[in-house]
């Protein structure tokens, strides 16, 4: 799996909370916007209880080539995340799901197109 062509994907974080990562702007073409943020906050409190949510601009850099990429991160606390592994793995794919959903419905109602820069 190429991280690139997946939309929202999670990852494990130490002392076993959960991170999901929306690839936004390879999708988008654009930033998420804060209206769209707080959205996918509503999406995500009724199967998590309480998520922090961050919109950023990552940079890769490397002698060849700079990448600019817009990504949102969403962080459920170790306290939410169930400690058995078929519960949390049952968490994960629900908010993975909800994150891809709400991406597909921001895309759709603002889409900017990509370019080479």
């Amino acid at each position: 799996m190429q991280v690139e062509n997946v939309i929202a994907f999670a990852t494990e974080e130490k002392p076993a909370g959960l991170e999901i990562r929306i690839n936004f702007g390879v999708f988008a073409g654009r930033d998420a916007t804060a209206a769209e943020l707080e959205e996918l906050g509503k999406l995500l409190v009724p199967e998590a209880g309480e998520v922090s949510i961050v919109g950023e601009q990552r940079h890769e850099i490397s002698e060849e080539a700079e990448i600019l990429l817009h990504q949102v991160r969403v962080s459920v606390s170790p306290e939410i995340v169930p400690d058995d592994p078929g519960a949390r793995k049952e968490l994960c794919e629900r908010l993975v799901t909800l994150a891809e959903i709400w991406t597909r419905q921001c895309i759709n109602e603002r889409h900017a197109e990509m370019t080479d820069l």
